[in-house]
């Protein structure tokens, strides 16, 4: 899978600090950062040294490395009247590649799989890079089952019930308030099925987002509420975002673990150009995405967490007013 297959452990430095020199020269708005904070391929010398590139410069800018036109653009949801940001992707069947390594690795084959997507708000706008990963693994899928339900609960349950009877492994890929609402009509009985469905074959991985459909909830308390339904259950959560193509999985568990080209780290949250560390404190997000190798790898993010020594890492939220807080250098972009 392009250059990432031969990213590891005792290479990814080396990797990174050659896709910052390439994206420096050919980046003019990335480099117009790290000429702001005096850095460049002279004086970065190692991983802690490379800026880290504010992920609110998608929103009204295209960030390319190198002239090219894009093969899709991928575009956030916003509240009314926000300004979405914007993934110029040069090449689909790249992210195409990088999002299936990234599954594979942690689920194993695609084609074992049955996946159910319940992204209603994602299946009702254009550009969404959830909806494109979701229709590749629904297309890679060997299962006939496998697809797309935006409110059709009824139509759900039933899919469900029958792979359960077949102990089919089964993903189901849905936006949080859908899940939610999913969730709690099982919980009601409205499927005349009882109140939970026992399905051990079921993984539910959750995607983040109310999207003001709901009031917002800790992973805790959303995990709660679908374990109450799905007792038997895994619980996943996948955590990427439009201006990075490599997601993060959460099995089962607490925290989210990166592919080898990936690395998250935190910064002071009152200090945007804190050196990155990953030692278990809490901060902002920083992401190293080498998938990024056309547009921006660096990404300083608006969500707080916690990163441990073994690169695993917990999402706690976005960070206040996260759009004007943190380096004036932004204005001078």
């Amino acid at each position: 899978m392009l250059y990432l297959d031969h990213i590891s452990e005792d290479n990814f430095e080396s990797n990174a600090l050659a896709v910052f020199e390439r994206q420096y020269a050919k980046n003019l708005r990335y480099r117009k950062w790290c000429d702001l904070l005096h850095r460049n391929p002279k004086n970065v010398r190692s991983l802690e040294a490379i800026p880290f590139f504010p992920v609110e410069q998608f929103k009204g800018h295209e960030i390319k490395t190198g002239d090219w036109e894009a093969e899709t653009i991928f575009s956030s949801s916003t509240t009314t009247g926000g300004t979405p940001s914007l993934h110029h992707v040069k090449s689909i069947a790249a992210y195409d590649e990088v999002y299936l390594a990234g599954f594979e690795r942690e689920y194993g084959p695609i084609e074992n799989w049955t996946v159910l997507a319940l992204l209603p708000s994602y299946l009702e706008r254009e550009g969404s890079s959830l909806v494109h990963m979701a229709a590749g693994l629904i297309r890679e899928s060997a299962s006939k089952e496998s697809g797309f339900y935006l409110y059709n609960h009824n139509d759900l349950m039933e899919v469900l019930v029958r792979l359960k009877k077949e102990h089919r492994p089964t993903l189901l890929l849905g936006v949080t308030f859908a899940l939610l609402d999913f969730a709690e009509n099982v919980a009601s009985d409205e499927f005349k099925i009882g109140p939970q469905l026992h399905f051990p074959e079921l993984h539910i991985m959750e995607t983040g987002g109310m999207k003001g459909r709901r009031k917002e909830l800790i992973r805790e308390q959303v995990h709660a509420i679908l374990r109450n339904s799905f007792p038997a259950s895994a619980l996943d959560s996948e955590y990427g975002m439009t201006e990075l193509l490599s997601q993060a999985y959460l099995k089962n568990s607490n925290v989210f673990s990166c592919p080898p080209w990936m690395r998250v780290y935190t910064r002071d949250i009152a200090d945007p150009l804190d050196i990155p560390k990953q030692n278990g404190s809490r901060g902002a997000l920083q992401i190293i995405d080498l998938a990024n190798e056309h547009t921006c790898a660096f990404l300083a993010l608006s969500d707080q967490g916690r990163v441990f020594e073994n690169g695993t890492f917990e999402v706690y939220g976005r960070l206040d007013n996260s759009e004007i807080r943190g380096c004036n250098l932004m204005v001078s972009l």
